[in-house]
């Protein structure tokens, strides 16, 4: 009986010890479910091992982001470029963690974004041009001189005028050189603009003209000469409006600027025109640098034996920015293309509506 009995018990034992390490197996598959399904849900949450940052995680937030800055006229491989520059900043950074880490990559891409933006619309030389043109009206003896070049339509000659009214707020004597000769009421449009600024309180402003069909090169010229002897400060001159793809106007454009050598030459583009903008810059500036005319060095000195002095396009004016709401785009093409400054935006129709680029409100309004 007893040595049954403990028979027994040996069997009875063993069935126990048999159903107890299934219940074990049964428990221990059970905690790894629950455990890879938790581990699922904490990466999923952001509250996992801290993970890094790589291309895979950040594109869908990227291309939010690119499609974003391209609907607000920002060509596509620039948006592209940029979304690119992002990722690169951002790979292998510690990965947001918390309850919503896809909110807070979002911000991490963002502040990332308005970096590199930053970064291409902050000038990389001044654009004081008051200071620059004090300097040179100091240290040269001579007459600082701006060539405003642009498309047909663009509102050229109007932003001059509201150059030139910013000039004379600021105590400079401007004269306006009549340098269009190709459209007609071109003269008379300028005359108009001189005759309404004269008015302003202790004005210096004049219009050097020379009628049409005459060479533009030697007008400009002149006016030079002219400003000099009667005590301007500040040469403004005029060109004819032309299509990127117009060779002789292109030519004769690269040749005015070629023999006077002026201190800036300024593009004016309209701020809606988007990818457009891309093509007109790189034309123009082609046809500067192709289209200097042999035998042209220096400060414009025809005949002289240097080598001919190329010049580019040295920033822009942006016309009608008060009408893009948040098309902002062109400003980050024509700075990520050239790397020069956007100088003023034209903000309106009157001789004040001329502001200087805000670089955070630009930088805001494409990431809003």
């Amino acid at each position: 009986m007893e040595t049954g009995a403990v028979d027994g018990g040996d069997s009875d034992g063993g069935d126990s010890d048999g159903g107890s390490d299934g219940g074990r197996d049964t428990a221990d598959s059970s905690t790894r479910g629950w455990s890879s399904a938790l581990q699922d849900v904490l990466q999923r949450w952001g509250l996992s091992h801290p993970a890094t940052l790589t291309a895979a995680r950040l594109a869908p937030v990227l291309e939010t982001v690119r499609t974003q800055l391209v609907q607000r006229n920002v060509p596509n491989a620039i948006a592209a470029h940029l979304t690119a520059a992002v990722c690169r900043g951002l790979e292998g950074r510690a990965a947001p963690r918390g309850l919503h880490p896809t909110r807070a990559l979002r911000r991490l891409v963002a502040v990332e974004m308005q970096t590199v933006l930053s970064q291409i619309l902050s000038p990389k030389t001044s654009i004081d041009l008051l200071r620059e043109m004090r300097r040179v009206q100091r240290s040269e003896q001579r007459p600082y001189t701006i060539v405003f070049v642009g498309v047909n339509g663009v509102g050229k000659s109007t932003n001059l005028a509201k150059v030139a009214f910013w000039l004379l707020h600021n105590g400079q004597r401007v004269l306006i050189a009549a340098c269009d000769t190709f459209r007609s009421g071109a003269v008379e449009q300028l005359r108009v603009h001189v005759r309404n600024l004269s008015a302003m309180e202790g004005a210096t402003i004049a219009l050097f003209e020379r009628g049409y069909g005459k060479d533009a090169a030697a007008i400009a010229k002149e006016a030079q000469a002219y400003a000099a002897a009667h005590g301007f400060d500040v040469v403004l001159i005029d060109t004819a409006g032309r299509m990127q793809d117009n060779q002789p106007l292109m030519k004769s454009l690269a040749k005015l600027v070629a023999v006077n050598q002026p201190d800036r030459v300024l593009f004016v583009g309209e701020a809606l025109v988007g990818n457009a903008a891309l093509d007109q810059l790189q034309k123009f500036n082609q046809a500067l640098r192709d289209h200097v005319p042999a035998g042209v060095g220096g400060r414009g000195l025809a005949g002289a034996t240097s080598a001919p002095v190329p010049r580019q396009i040295d920033g822009f004016i942006l016309s009608k920015f008060d009408t893009v709401d948040d098309r902002v785009g062109t400003a980050i093409s024509m700075t990520f293309t050239t790397g020069q400054p956007i100088y003023f935006v034209g903000t309106g129709q009157t001789y004040a509506d001329l502001r200087r680029m805000n670089v955070k409100l630009i930088v805001r309004t494409l990431l809003q």
